[in-house]
């Protein structure tokens, strides 16, 4: 659920994608979908106390409706005008057009700052995590496609243009990231892996998996 900033690095924009994306969480992306959102929530879970969320490339909402499920107070954010429509559609709520490079939010103005199957999009991948580190209070949340992992090669082979454009990390090249954007804010790193080729293996701390979920816990000010 992308943020890119031009559309000629941004599928996207494109209509007719955004119509047909929720397809693919309905039907051969089900498992997979599960599974991240076990993770997801797993991590979640070690803040404590969390209240407000502000999914950054919220796409279609698919991931802000979940998390609204579970009863945050969640607000979407995407820069692409047909997958908010989507959002829109299929449950109304808190969304807005927006840059993930330039967050129209001011300073720890959420709990936590998510981006899912975002940054492998976004043309600047530091600049959106400190922008999403500027607008959180109490952690930041990822969701981000493993590099080391057959899934990254999967996709990198397939003839689905969607992946042309996008970039993987590893974990150990993502945590380096998120330290560096973080600076004197951050207290610890947790990340765990899933969708390995044995899916009953679930998540595990090895950086092998095709998803990557991590949590950076931060302080509200820096020290």
């Amino acid at each position: 659920m992308p943020d890119a900033n031009a559309q000629h690095t941004n599928p996207f924009l494109q209509p007719d994608l955004a119509a047909r994306y929720e397809q693919w969480y309905a039907g051969p992306g089900r498992p997979a979908d599960l599974l991240e959102k076990r993770l997801l929530h797993r991590l979640l879970h070690r803040l404590g106390t969390v209240r407000t969320i502000l999914e950054i490339g919220c796409g279609t909402g698919h991931f802000t409706r979940w998390m609204r499920s579970l009863n945050y107070d969640v607000a979407g954010l995407d820069i692409s005008p047909p997958m908010l429509e989507q959002a829109h559609e299929l449950n109304g709520g808190d969304y807005h057009l927006g840059n993930a490079l330039a967050l129209p939010f001011p300073d720890q103005s959420f709990d936590v700052a998510a981006l899912i199957t975002t940054l492998e999009f976004v043309s600047d991948p530091d600049l959106a995590l400190r922008e999403a580190i500027r607008v959180s209070r109490a952690g930041l949340l990822l969701g981000v496609i493993n590099r080391s992992s057959l899934l990254a090669r999967r996709y990198r082979r397939s003839e689905n243009s969607l992946w042309d454009s996008a970039r993987f990390f590893t974990p150990f090249e993502l945590e380096g990231m998120v330290r560096k954007a973080a600076g004197k804010r951050l207290v610890d790193i947790s990340w765990r892996t899933t969708l390995w080729p044995i899916p009953w293996l679930g998540d595990l701390p090895l950086p092998w998996g095709g998803f990557i979920g991590m949590l950076a816990r931060l302080t509200a000010e820096d020290t």
